[in-house]
């Protein structure tokens, strides 16, 4: 492979803005775009495997660079590319000069698993703003979740979009995808209680017990949760609101769930 790239349209160039900005050839190759420093090296060590490091060396500090080339294993190619190129390529510019294409990791329930004996999930149904999904994956990475569960995705878990605002937590995350229906099973078959937030039948956030094996379950801002949740709650759960609207955004919701339960179980 060549080790400089100065020409837009060189064939690895091309294929990286094909995998930037397509979600079918991210899914029919299972390989994503990865940008910045900080992203990557989240990347590695949550295990995912790089093909391609694509770098400025006129952006990227030396150092930097060692310490992405020192963590990737030895079949990761590093190729130089021109600050033409990069410019084009990145979406900020304050990312030090470096991307990746990397391997898509498998989501799936079957290989889901944690090794908390009472682990506490988060579950987010039709989530469909790539910024919300970050910011939830986010969310979870504070709280040192168990788990994030994501049920009938409307995009891909590795839209660019998603990898950014989460700030690499996409990648820090335990995370499984599925369809509402297999996750209640596999819920259920866990034997954890499912926590849904909703406006009917509900109960104050702060009255439940999380201690035990639970999941909180968010939908969208715009319709809630589907009915199929509903009907298998444990319990329907409510923040209270004092203002003037009877909604907030799903992030923010769902802090606020995760973190009363951490504080029931004293932060562990």
């Amino acid at each position: 492979m060549e080790k400089y790239i100065s020409s837009l349209q060189n064939p690895l160039i091309k294929e990286f803005a094909l995998l930037q900005s397509k979600s079918r050839e991210r899914k029919k190759n299972r390989l994503f775009t990865i940008e910045g420093h900080r992203e990557i090296t989240l990347a590695i060590k949550g295990n995912c495997r790089l093909k391609t490091v694509l770098f400025s060396s006129e952006i990227i500090a030396e150092e930097d660079l060692y310490v992405i080339k020192d963590l990737s294993n030895s079949e990761t190619n590093f190729v130089e590319i021109s600050t033409e190129i990069y410019d084009k390529l990145a979406y900020r510019n304050s990312t030090e000069g470096i991307l990746a294409i990397a391997e898509a990791k498998q989501h799936t329930l079957d290989s889901f698993t944690f090794s908390s004996k009472k682990p506490l999930i988060l579950v987010a149904e039709a989530t469909e703003k790539p910024g919300n999904i970050g910011a939830l994956l986010r969310t979870a990475d504070a709280a040192n979740l168990d788990g994030v569960i994501i049920a009938d995705m409307k995009t891909d878990l590795y839209n660019p979009n998603i990898i950014r605002s989460s700030v690499g937590c996409v990648f820090t995350n335990n995370i499984a995808t599925g369809s509402t229906t297999e996750i209640i099973s596999f819920l259920k078959e866990n034997n954890i209680s499912i926590y849904c937030a909703e406006l009917q039948a509900s109960e104050m956030y702060y009255s439940q017990d999380y201690t035990q094996a639970s999941a909180i379950v968010v939908g969208t801002e715009a319709t809630g949760l589907s009915k199929e949740w509903l009907q298998h709650s444990t319990q329907n759960i409510i923040i209270p609101m004092q203002g003037e609207i009877d909604s907030m955004n799903v992030s923010v919701a769902a802090g606020i769930l995760i973190f009363e339960a951490k504080r029931q179980r004293k932060f562990v």
